[in-house]
């Protein structure tokens, strides 16, 4: 099974400025579409181990990176390459939409 990074204000940018993909999850506890969207985070972390990184960020705790990258709503998806936002996404997605924006990105230098 794949790791999934739990991202906090001390790691946050240590993590997003590293090489390659990051695709990060803001999300709450309290959140339903988050909640769903659980299992599909799980699953992309699966398919892109190796590949790319898949991390959380929740926004109760972390408000913030939230405000930092103009997360508001939830869930809300950010791709970054080498330490650049490169995609968003708003709202509870298809795992194709979001494997999407990842597989893309990886072809491209």
């Amino acid at each position: 099974m794949a790791n999934i990074l739990h991202l906090t204000k001390e790691n946050f940018e240590e993590e997003k400025n590293k090489d390659g993909l990051l695709l990060v999850d803001f999300w709450a506890e309290w959140c339903g579409p988050c909640k769903m969207m659980m299992p599909i985070v799980d699953e992309i972390a699966n398919d892109i181990d190796g590949q790319a990184r898949v991390a959380k960020i929740n926004i109760d705790d972390e408000p913030e990176i939230a405000q930092q990258f103009g997360v508001m709503s939830i869930p809300t998806f950010i791709t970054f390459k080498n330490g650049k936002e490169i995609a968003k996404e708003v709202g509870a997605r298809p795992k194709a939409k979001l494997l999407e924006n990842i597989t893309s990105n990886l072809q491209e230098d």
